[in-house]
């Protein structure tokens, strides 16, 4: 059973990732923006490394799943044809007293809880993001940033079936930027008004759908088991008739146990034909398929996995911070799978002259082709150590005395700070092997 989360992680994790260079605030020196953040050099890095390894996973590691990218701006018909125009809407209320505005399902009573003012009726929202193409800012001119990135997908699925030679099943993976003018964001990265999505959407047979359903419940949940994130902290919801949306045959929810309780980082969807039937009926394209050993045409169901990069890097970030006492001092580390961590291994020459630095410097310009690592000669040896057990470095390359001897180093590993001697010239394959196993 998971256990209960320390109220203020968050205020902790959040002064990490200022410190130590992971997410700052946009546009902070103007005083910020509500809910966009800026991701520096160690999250930029840290992102990147999720979504390679999802793109590995979906892409690279299969023959049935095709790429895409998508652009950002579509016709903005699409969005009337997906319902997003009419549909993609929240519920919202107004504090009479402090003016402050909260989703409707997030607020209980009609009293405001900051202030204890009375709250406006709930009326519906548009949660897409508005803007115009051309010159000339008119009706004929209106365009929306995505509020998803599934409908690029959707409008090029001829696109991609015919010149990848995919045959039924087979899906096409998707990662990119998304926009929705949240009411009430919050929570750090959790929930921002410009995020990141990884989407993969799975088209199969109409009667197949439930047994891919089940498989893609399955591959998703160990996907995120292989990055780090502990078992117990990790569940499956399924939406209720009263949570179901109005194209959805059956939906899960993958949810995390953050400090703010349990909340959907992934959802697993059974569209059914919803999307390419009302596409096909918009456009007059034939987005059927015709299966050639049944005989059999119809439109392909649509099994979706949707996570969020952001809140998969949360998930990572909250799931792997840890704090205990070693020799009577406190010491933070982000236990962050190897996969993921921005930095694979720092490199320390425990002092700064006897040529140690200049064989530091050697291996760093050996590992650098292979593994993004850090070289640092600032400080007692032991603050360095610290420094990167903060930041999720899982390796530290030592330079000491000894190597001078037989040109072997000492490979300090972060979670269980045990130290144990390699050969310079077997690092990489040493790396290789505890990184990717």
């Amino acid at each position: 059973m998971a256990k209960k989360r320390e109220p203020d992680l968050m205020d902790k994790l959040v002064s990490l990732c200022k410190r130590r260079g992971f997410i700052f605030q946009s546009s902070e020196i103007y005083g910020g923006i509500n809910s966009c953040w800026d991701y520096g050099p160690f999250g930029v890095e840290m992102k990147r490394n999720i979504k390679d390894y999802w793109w590995k996973c979906m892409t690279q590691y299969r023959d049935d799943i095709e790429g895409v990218d998508a652009a950002i701006l579509m016709h903005p018909q699409v969005w009337e044809t997906s319902g997003h125009v009419e549909s993609f809407t929240d519920p919202m209320v107004d504090c009479k007293k402090c003016k402050q505005r909260f989703r409707a399902d997030d607020i209980e009573g009609f009293i405001c809880p900051a202030c204890g003012g009375q709250l406006t009726q709930a009326r519906r929202f548009n949660l897409m993001f508005k803007t115009h193409m051309g010159p000339v800012e008119d009706e004929a001119s209106v365009c929306y940033l995505r509020p998803e990135t599934a409908q690029g997908i959707y409008v090029n699925f001829l696109n991609v079936i015919g010149p990848a030679r995919q045959k039924i099943p087979f899906g096409i993976a998707q990662i990119g930027k998304a926009f929705r003018n949240e009411i009430s964001p919050g929570n750090f990265i959790f929930r921002s008004r410009e995020f990141e999505q990884m989407e993969m959407q799975y088209f199969v047979n109409p009667r197949d759908d439930e047994r891919w359903l089940e498989y893609w419940k399955e591959e998703r949940m160990r996907w995120y088991l292989a990055i780090g994130i502990k078992d117990e902290n990790l569940k499956f919801h399924q939406h209720d008739k009263k949570e179901l949306a109005f194209y959805a045959k059956t939906a899960y929810d993958i949810e995390y146990n953050f400090p703010f309780g349990w909340k959907e980082i992934e959802g697993i969807h059974n569209r059914t034909d919803y999307d390419l039937s009302r596409h096909s009926q918009a456009t007059g394209k034939d987005l059927s398929y015709f299966d050639e050993k049944s005989k059999e045409r119809f439109i392909p169901y649509i099994i979706e996995t949707s996570a969020g990069v952001d809140r998969t890097m949360l998930v990572c970030l909250v799931d792997g911070y840890h704090e205990e006492i070693v020799k009577g001092e406190k010491r933070v580390v982000l236990r962050l799978d190897p996969k993921i961590a921005p930095i694979k291994a720092s490199i320390l020459p425990l002092v700064n002259r006897d040529n140690m630095p200049e064989i530091a410097k050697k291996i760093e310009k050996m590992l650098r082709p292979h593994f993004n690592v850090f070289y640092d000669d600032s400080g007692a040896v032991g603050r360095r150590y610290r420094r990167q057990d903060e930041a999720g470095t899982p390796f530290g390359i030592t330079v000491d005395s000894q190597t001078l001897q037989d040109e072997t180093v000492t490979l300090r590993e972060r979670d269980s700070m045990e130290q144990t001697r390699y050969r310079i010239d077997d690092l990489i394959s040493v790396l290789n092997k505890k990184i990717w196993g």
